[in-house]
């Protein structure tokens, strides 16, 4: 037998109804948390070094190409944090990796070219018309010449990285195996990756940043602004009445004078010390340390006070 509802049970159901949409709000919803992804670089601030590499990439571009006499193309392929160790697991057997020092943040980051254009870019350097070569391992006068090469890329990530206030000085080339010895392998490094292409070989170049120089590139390229920009007006004002509630210490006292150490050694109960200021000198309110305004000690019912006065109110 089919049970008829009253309109009143009627009302009662949907309101449960509402009651319950109303408590699985997403607001309410607990999401599980990967404590790997703390400090991870978000997507908007991935795109402001983008857009700052991409000045280095055009300026190296222009900078190579008038130096190879050749048709040079400089390009940022990505921007990604990854840990070190997966930074060393991309780089070839044949690669030339060189350590870059940062100032002023007296840090190192880690620089690695392809050696798949090195040969022709020698070529070009010594006269030569460029010809593209198998890569190999390069001699110690190639080796100098291609350090230049990395000397005129630390200039260039210099200029463009103005807004940062970092300065790139290449230091030397390191062995493979001492590249592990620069950066910890566990720590997360800020990988750009860049595509150089020499008329018609291309090749990668690669710069691995530590966490310090990441962190401060998210700080000079306005990332705690951002932040600060998210917060609506709402939680500023309660975070101003917080503020409010916080106590500080305060004190109202007399300007600091000197006195002469034998007053203070003969000093006894009931001694009257002469102070090297007129009578009607008004006291200071501090608070913290800082002198807010003048004032004179006052009574409020069984209180002490302060009455508060400008700078020029009350007059010696």
């Amino acid at each position: 037998m089919e049970k008829e509802l009253g309109q009143e049970e009627i009302d009662a159901l949907f309101q449960a109804a509402r009651r319950g949409a109303s408590a699985g709000e997403p607001g309410a919803k607990v999401l599980p948390w990967s404590f790997s992804r703390s400090g991870q670089i978000s997507n908007e601030q991935l795109r402001a070094i983008s857009m700052l590499n991409d000045i280095f990439a055009r300026n190296l571009t222009h900078h190579l190409g008038a130096w190879f006499r050749s048709r040079v193309q400089v390009s940022l392929v990505s921007a990604e944090q990854i840990p070190f160790s997966e930074f060393l697991d991309r780089v070839p057997e044949l690669a030339w990796v060189s350590s870059v020092r940062l100032e002023p943040l007296h840090a190192v980051a880690v620089l690695e070219m392809d050696l798949t254009t090195a040969p022709q870019i020698i070529d070009l350097l010594l006269g030569g018309d460029g010809r593209a070569e198998e890569p190999r391992e390069l001699t110690d006068i190639e080796e100098s010449i291609l350090a230049g090469v990395v000397e005129a890329v630390c200039r260039e990530l210099t200029t463009a990285w103005v807004p940062v206030g970092l300065t790139f000085l290449f230091e030397k080339r390191q062995m493979q195996t001492q590249t592990a010895r620069l950066i910890p392998v566990s720590e997360k490094t800020l990988c750009l990756s860049f595509e150089l292409r020499v008329s018609e070989t291309s090749g990668l170049l690669n710069l691995a940043f530590p966490a310090v120089v990441s962190n401060a590139i998210l700080r000079r390229l306005g990332g705690e602004r951002t932040r600060q920009s998210r917060h609506t007006a709402e939680t500023r004002h309660r975070m101003q009445e917080l503020v409010g509630q916080c106590h500080t210490e305060a004190a109202l006292d007399l300007p600091r004078v000197r006195v002469p150490a034998a007053e203070l050694r003969d000093l006894r109960a009931g001694s009257l010390v002469r102070l090297p200021l007129p009578a009607r000198t008004p006291a200071q309110l501090r608070a913290g340390g800082v002198m807010l305004f003048q004032a004179a000690p006052v009574g409020c019912g069984e209180r002490r006070a302060a009455h508060l006065a400008s700078p020029g109110e009350i007059r010696a």
